[in-house]
């Protein structure tokens, strides 16, 4: 997470990005979570189509999973980190969107895994499911994150280090993603500076 120099409260004088990444790492811990509480607060509805993926990935030596949920959008509704790829887990990430946004969506979109037809039917979803290979890329570019990470070598030490990055990363990641390329540039400008607004008074709250 990149910080400006009045981003965190008592940050004293001098700006954090010259600090040692121990220093922000810590930073992050402490006031991370509560800053990703405030900027969930002031997201809008997502979008009623949503699209469920997982990745596999390496901690400490162990692979693991993610689980994503993204909507038609783009918005990351929520990650899971599992040991398993199975119904279990696919019930597990459905259900915490499910419980956070208060509505079921119209239409979800998987790959071909058969665990979440089986998650659906024992969660007595009765939405639209769609599967296949290529028309899930929403919620797998959502993946790039971890992937640049594991490029850098720059691995997760445990899956909760792994699930607190991630999950506050998410709730950043949604309040500054912009398809700039679908609005006009004067539109940008305002939803920018709408943005970091947000972030400002996710900041001060915390």
């Amino acid at each position: 997470m990149v910080m400006s120099r009045n981003c965190l409260p008592n940050a004293g004088s001098t700006c954090p990005t010259k600090r040692s990444g121990e220093t922000i790492r810590r930073w992050v811990l402490k006031f991370g979570p509560a800053i990703a509480r405030g900027l969930r607060q002031r997201r809008p509805r997502p979008g009623d189509r949503w699209h469920l993926d997982e990745m596999v990935a390496r901690i400490a030596g162990r692979r693991i999973y993610l689980w994503r949920a993204v909507d038609q959008e783009g918005q990351i509704l929520d990650l899971l980190i599992q040991p398993r790829r199975d119904k279990r887990a696919a019930a597990k990430l459905m259900r915490k969107p499910l419980k956070k946004q208060g509505f079921a969506p119209k239409l979800a979109v998987t790959d071909k895994l058969r665990s979440y037809a089986a998650a659906f039917q024992a969660l007595g979803l009765t939405c639209r499911h769609e599967q296949g290979q290529r028309m899930n890329n929403r919620a797998e570019n959502s993946h790039q994150v971890v992937r640049r990470r594991e490029r850098k070598m720059q691995r997760f030490k445990s899956a909760g280090s792994a699930q607190r990055f991630l999950s506050v990363h998410a709730a950043v990641h949604n309040t500054f993603y912009l398809q700039r390329h679908l609005i006009s540039r004067s539109t940008l400008r305002k939803f920018r500076a709408e943005a970091v607004a947000h972030w400002q008074a996710a900041v001060v709250e915390a």
